[in-house]
Parts: C-alpha cells; sequence; structure tokens
C-alpha cells in the first residue's frame, strides 16, 4: 500500500474522516484557532473534489434551498452576516426567488455550498489544510494512533481521528424491500439525479412528510410533474413553515429542569399558551426550546431521552425543521390544487400492478385498509441513525473493534461529554472524536447548521486542549510503509 504524507516535517497528525460541511468547518476553526501547534498536519479525507459541500450542499436542483435564514447561516458565529455580505455579492438576477415571504433570503443550497468552499480555500493555499481526495475505507487503530486506509489504494498514519461522517440513507421499509432495484422506486433522493425516472404524469407516492418530502415536491413541480401525488406517513405531519415577522425566544426551561419528558412536554404547553396569550406564534417557543436544548438534553436521564426521541421526536422535527417559504409554497400550491394528498397511515403492503404499483395502508385510528394504485415511490423517511454502525464499512469496522457502540437513544453513537466515543467497555478514547448529528444522542439538538457550527467549534477545541496536554510529544507522523 503506498502512503500519504501530509507534511514531511509534521509531529503530530489530525485526520478528518468526512470533508462535508461539518468536517470543514471544524478543521477551519481548528487550525485558525489560537496556538494550534505550526507543525501539525490536518488531513480532511473527503472524496468529493471540493470541502464543505457534503451531501446537503453538493445539491444542484434550483428547488432545493436552504432552510434556515440566510442571516444564521455561518461558518463564524462571532461574524453572524458573513454568509449574507457574501450573498450581496450576487447578482439579484441570479435567484429572482431569493428572498421569502419574511423578508429574509432563501437561497439555493448549492449557493451556501460555493460559500464554505470559498472559505477554506484559503486554509489549502497555504497548506494549514490539506485535502485527500479519496474515500476512507478503513480506520485501524494502531498502538497509540490509528490507519487510514483510503479507496485510491493509499494510507495514512494519525494521532487524532474525527469521524465527521455522513448522514446514513433512509431505512427502506420492509415491505418495499422487493423492490429495492426497481428504477421507479427511489429508496435515497439524496443520490444525484435520483428522481429522473418519474414521468411527469406519473402517480407518486412519497413514504414521509419531513423537510425531504417537501424538497421532492418543490423538484418535481419545477420539472413540470402533473401526475397525482400521495405524501403518507404514520401521523400525516408535515413540516412547518417560517414565521411571518422573526420573533424573540420565549420560554425559560432551564430555572426549573424537566428531568422527564412528560415534563418537559407540559413546561412546552405552558409557554405555547403563554406564547399565544402575547401575541406570538409556537415558533417563538421552539426557538427557545432549540437555543437551550444541550442543557435541557443533559437535565434529562437516558431513559426519558429515549421516550422524548420516541414519542416527541416527530412533533419536534416538524416544528424546528422549518422548509424554506419558496418550499412551502410549492407544497401548499400543490395541495390546494388538488394534485397533492397528505395522509396519516400506516405502509401495510405493497404488490406489483401492470407497470406499477398497489399499496395497502392503514389510516391512523381506522380499522379499515385503503388501497392506492401508484407508478412511482420515493422513500423520504430521514437517515436512519439507529443503524449508523452498519452504514459504513469503517463505522462496522471500529464497532467490531470495540471502540464504538450505538447510542442508547438510537441517535448515533455514543460519546462523551469531549465528544469521544466510549467503547464498549464504558471507557472514552480520547484521540478519537465524533463530530456533528452523529453525536446527537449525547449533546442533544445537532442538526441544524448553527448548532453543527457550534459542536465543530467545540470539537476543535477539545482537539487543541488535547494537542497541549500531548505538548505534540509524538515522534514525526509516518505514513504506512508501500
Amino acid at each position: 500500500m503506498n502512503s500519504f504524507v501530509p507534511i514531511a516535517s509534521a509531529r503530530l497528525t489530525v485526520a478528518v474522516v468526512g470533508g462535508g460541511f461539518t468536517g470543514a468547518a471544524m478543521a477551519m476553526h481548528l487550525v485558525a484557532g489560537k496556538g494550534f501547534p505550526t507543525d501539525a498536519s490536518v488531513v480532511v479525507i473527503e472524496p468529493r473534489s471540493e470541502l464543505g459541500r457534503g451531501l446537503a450542499y453538493s445539491a444542484t436542483d434550483p428547488a432545493h434551498r436552504v432552510n434556515v435564514p440566510a442571516a444564521r447561516m455561518t461558518l463564524f458565529p462571532d461574524m453572524p452576516d458573513d454568509f449574507e455580505n457574501y450573498l450581496s455579492g450576487m447578482s439579484s438576477h441570479d435567484d429572482t426567488e431569493l428572498v421569502g415571504h419574511d423578508g429574509s433570503p432563501y437561497p439555493k443550497r448549492s449557493v451556501f455550498g460555493d460559500y464554505v468552499s470559498a472559505r477554506i480555500q484559503p486554509f489549502l493555499d497555504d497548506g494549514r489544510i490539506r485535502h485527500w481526495w479519496t474515500k476512507a475505507i478503513s480506520v485501524s487503530q494502531r498502538g497509540s494512533c490509528y490507519e487510514i486506509a483510503g479507496s485510491d489504494g493509499t494510507a495514512l498514519i494519525a494521532d487524532i481521528v474525527v469521524l465527521a461522517v455522513s448522514h446514513p440513507p433512509p431505512f427502506l421499509p420492509r415491505v418495499l424491500e422487493p423492490f429495492k432495484d426497481d428504477p421507479k422506486l427511489i429508496a435515497d433522493v439524496t443520490v444525484t439525479d435520483a428522481i429522473n425516472a418519474i414521468a411527469p404524469g406519473d402517480r407518486v407516492l412519497i413514504v414521509g412528510n419531513g423537510l425531504t418530502s417537501a424538497d421532492v415536491v418543490a423538484s418535481l413541480k419545477r420539472r413540470g410533474h402533473v401526475g397525482q401525488i400521495t405524501s403518507l406517513s404514520r401521523r400525516g405531519l408535515r413540516s412547518r413553515g417560517h414565521g411571518p415577522a422573526e420573533q424573540e425566544p420565549f420560554g425559560d426551561f432551564l430555572s426549573e429542569p424537566s428531568n422527564s419528558a412528560s415534563k418537559l412536554l407540559h413546561k412546552v404547553r405552558h409557554f405555547l399558551r403563554e406564547a399565544e396569550r402575547q401575541g406570538m406564534t409556537w415558533h417563538s417557543v421552539v426557538d427557545a426550546l432549540r437555543g437551550q436544548g444541550y442543557e435541557i438534553w443533559k437535565n434529562l436521564p437516558v431513559v426519558e431521552r429515549r421516550r422524548v426521541a420516541r414519542h416527541l421526536r416527530p412533533i419536534w422535527d416538524v416544528h424546528r425543521f422549518r422548509i424554506a417559504p419558496q418550499v412551502e409554497a410549492a407544497v401548499e400550491q400543490a395541495i390546494a390544487s388538488g394534485q397533492m394528498d397528505v395522509r396519516a397511515a400506516s405502509l401495510l403492503s405493497v404488490t406489483r400492478i401492470d407497470a406499477g404499483y398497489r399499496v395497502m395502508s392503514r389510516p391512523q385510528r381506522a380499522r379499515f385498509i385503503e388501497a392506492l394504485d401508484v407508478d412511482a415511490i420515493v422513500v423520504t423517511t430521514g437517515p436512519a441513525h439507529g443503524g449508523i454502525l452498519q452504514s459504513q464499512a469503517l463505522l462496522r469496522e471500529l464497532e467490531e473493534a470495540g471502540l464504538l457502540q450505538p447510542c442508547p437513544t438510537g441517535l448515533g453513537i455514543l460519546v462523551d461529554a469531549k465528544s469521544n466515543p466510549v467503547s464498549a467497555s464504558g471507557e472514552s478514547t480520547t484521540s478519537l472524536f465524533i463530530a456533528g448529528p452523529l453525536a446527537r444522542g449525547t449533546f442533544g439538538e445537532l442538526m441544524g447548521l448553527p448548532q453543527v457550527t457550534e459542536h465543530a467549534i467545540f470539537v476543535a477545541a477539545r482537539i487543541r486542549d488535547l494537542i497541549d496536554e500531548r505538548r505534540i510529544s509524538h515522534p514525526a507522523a509516518q505514513a504506512v510503509a508501500g
């Protein structure tokens, strides 16, 4: 196996597995922070040609927009208007639908990817960050270090490893498994051109009603789709839109902490009533929950976190993760015109009929069964975080080595308060870090970009602390011999 040598003089190497937004942000804050040694090497391992885009911001579909107002999308929390300033340099003719009904800009996701790529480029140009343009296929512990193998046949020895890997693909409902190779069953819409197989007149079933479902509807509408669209989920809850105007967060959830899911729900309902009485919408209460989310989560025992994840998460998701106004308008228009039908039902069975499918479902709280004939099925149930360790070979390998284990909340990988994974023996691996959404079982709200940015900064600070403790006492990082 050939070697990848980041910097010949490096006395310590930090490898970041995954160069999407989380990995790129973490690497940038790591090297930009005060006290980062100049003789340390930071290598980001990412198969895409540009760092910072990942799945979300590699999207080229013009219907796909950021779901957060541009004013809250930044790589630098101390420079909250950085992305807005970047946008101001663009011609208004580039995107005539940029501004939503609330007066805030919601650019195309690819534009935010451009921004992240532009901000990290100077660090690549001066060598403070190096991009290893390959896919990491294996991470193995070698004494006090790690050997990372790339799909290009090269390998790297690193002292510290950060796992900033992608979300796992959606879980495919069992009743759809017999059709997993059908071109009209789209099991993962994050795959480039995934919905190209859907004809304009196809009757489409969308399994799921969240953000991704709304994106699919917006994409189909932009392509001129005229066929009937049915979206189905157990509760029939659709992702909500943004409020008519910006509001301050409302509600104090910390002065009297809730130690159970039921007490937390009671408090949320109290503040919702009080917000309405004062002329505010539910958005203000949910924003307060988001802002205080980490401390709220810390106060809940694991068994209560599991209850929240199981019973309250669907309600939280549709209120917390709001759709951009432009996407919301496309969905609302489809519903108002009768083209789209939203159902609360459980998927029971799917059989082949002619060139399409017959779908049997049971409406919520009903005893009868409904039949629906469709030409195409799109799965938008969201990342299957509960099975994350089986989604990638390198994660399976680390689990088999005892270094990783699933979080008991079902929300990713079990980590400690420093974001180090907790091994099967219950010990933290201090030279291994989990960055981003896969750590949310411990850190709570870690799906929105502002929170992911804050967590990336947090992990970068913990790595600098670890380097300070070691005082760079390691010998030069040696690449694996060819």
